[in-house]
């Protein structure tokens, strides 16, 4: 699909990856409808971004029903970019369960309603494209992420399976998953390092990615060094030795800088 002239919905608009995806999507010539909680930010952000008709709508979709009133709000669009999510870090005792239900309400029923809702106008358009914004969590365990890897698996596994369903219809699935990013993401806002070795990407690859799974129509777009990425194939295929290495020394450590840098807010 080609971007110019289209309109799209961004969630988590405001974060790093959301920044450079509204940039990235912009310069494509597509019209931005920017979503997330503060709608100063959205405003003087779409003020940044070349082209006309962008617009803000400000949805808190850790809410009950944010979801659906921001898909009505919105109206008909030519893409969703399901970008928001939580971090979900930390050990299970260490959540509440309001606070696990904000992590799955936001990582994957709001991405699953706002598909639900947006995607028959885009059938009866006869094209369109949902992306949505994973991780190699979704593909490889790690410590103290129980949750967020519960929310990546099943996002990933939803996006497969809406492919399967809408593909032949016209309409594109995809998914990006970001491995270890710097300047953004859930290490940097941790102010913790990724595990040495691995590499890290930037917020313009997961950007430039974006773009290529809405261009390319691909199923899948990994954004990430070739270590990270042959280390989360080998956790689906092979995930008890992936469980086993993941809870090694520099797994745990890395884990445990990640869930002491995110503050009881995130959630």
């Amino acid at each position: 699909m080609e971007l110019a002239g289209r309109t799209a919905l961004l969630t988590g608009a405001t974060g790093g990856l959301g920044r450079a995806i509204a940039m990235a999507l912009a310069q494509r010539g597509a019209s931005l409808t920017l979503s997330g909680r503060k709608a100063e930010a959205l405003e003087a952000l779409a003020a940044e971004l070349p082209g006309d008709g962008h617009r803000v709508v400000v949805a808190d979709l850790a809410e009950p029903g944010a979801a659906e009133q921001l898909a009505a709000d919105v109206g008909a669009v030519d893409v969703l970019v399901a970008n928001a999510g939580l971090p979900g870090a930390g050990r299970m005792e260490d959540f509440s369960a309001d606070e696990v239900k904000r992590a799955l309400r936001v990582n994957l029923e709001a991405p699953m309603l706002l598909a639900q809702a947006l995607y028959p106008a885009m059938l009866a358009k006869g094209s369109g494209h949902l992306v949505f914004v994973a991780s190699l969590s979704g593909k490889a365990p790690s410590p103290r992420s129980a949750i967020y890897n519960a929310t990546k698996f099943g996002l990933r596994g939803f996006a497969l399976g809406l492919r399967s369903d809408l593909g032949p219809q016209g309409i594109g699935v995809s998914i990006v998953s970001p491995g270890f990013i710097r300047e953004a993401g859930m290490f940097a806002e941790a102010g913790a390092k990724p595990p040495a070795g691995l590499g890290t990407s930037t917020p313009d690859a997961v950007a430039r990615g974006t773009v290529k799974a809405i261009e390319a129509d691909k199923v899948e777009v990994v954004v990430a060094p070739v270590q990270q990425r042959f280390l989360a194939h080998f956790g689906l295929v092979s995930p008890g030795i992936a469980v086993r290495t993941a809870s090694g020394a520099a797994g745990q450590k890395a884990a445990a800088e990640v869930a002491a840098g995110h503050s009881k807010d995130k959630r």
